[in-house]
């Protein structure tokens, strides 16, 4: 399968044309999976003007046409609105217009499995975003034998940074943006090894179930939107009152 990745969860844009193949239906097995171009744009805020560029030189890199596609892997966060829109709703249109299965997964997922990879032997992991409002996204997992990569056992959540070991309690490896670091490894936290880890093309499809038919994606919000409805003005008493 030729698979386009797209993820903007977190402030780094992050595309890519993956091949794959294998994967179980009951999730017992995960895809083999191999990276033929991407574009991962570290602390991009603009998702908007970026991110279709960075699909058409993956594409062009890869020697490829939308139509050889036979998937979309997209991120469904969490993450903040309008980024995460953008993301989803492009991955939403290709698979539309090109009549293929989009697939969403977790981002967090897919650090996770990174974090699994950069730490074998750990079998807690604990994965956090920046959410802003100085709360942090995170997620919590379990590594098996299984080869089927970390199963996630808390989160997707949202909370603040020294709400999170509390919750999670002991965990033996981190992933969180170096500007939380501090903020987050507290009390049980302080001495966990920590990375700063952003999804990538692969992890994404590797969390991804592509054996199974793809359910419609949702976007993981985890909290209202910033903008807010006005509130409702009373008409002046100027405006005659007409019955129609």
């Amino acid at each position: 399968m030729r698979i386009l990745v797209i993820d903007t969860s977190t402030p780094t844009i992050v595309t890519g044309i993956v091949t794959a193949s294998g994967g179980s239906v009951d999730g017992t097995t995960a895809p083999t999976a191999r990276s033929v171009a991407e574009r991962i744009l570290p602390d991009c805020r603009q998702h908007g003007e970026r991110l279709t560029p960075s699909i058409l030189e993956c594409l062009d890199e890869a020697g490829l046409k939308p139509a050889d596609l036979d998937a979309v892997v997209v991120g469904c966060g969490p993450g903040p609105f309008t980024g995460l829109r953008v993301g989803m709703v492009t991955a939403t249109a290709f698979g539309e217009a090109l009549g293929i299965p989009v697939h969403g997964v977790c981002s967090l997922d897919s650090i996770a499995i990174q974090l699994a990879e950069k730490n074998p032997g750990q079998s807690r992991l604990l994965v956090a975003t920046d959410a802003r409002r100085r709360e942090v996204y995170w997620a919590s997992y379990e590594c098996t034998d299984t080869g089927a990569g970390p199963v996630r056992v808390g989160g997707p959540a949202v909370n603040k940074p020294a709400d999170v070991a509390e919750l999670v309690g002991v965990v033996g490896s981190l992933s969180v943006p170096d500007s939380l670091a501090e903020k987050l490894r507290v009390d049980t936290l302080a001495e966990v090894p920590a990375l700063d880890l952003s999804p990538s093309p692969v992890s994404l499809v590797r969390a991804a179930d592509l054996a199974r038919e793809p359910e419609p994606i949702v976007p993981l919000y985890l909290r209202r939107p910033d903008a807010v409805p006005p509130k409702p003005k009373p008409i002046s008493p100027a405006v005659p009152d007409v019955e129609l």
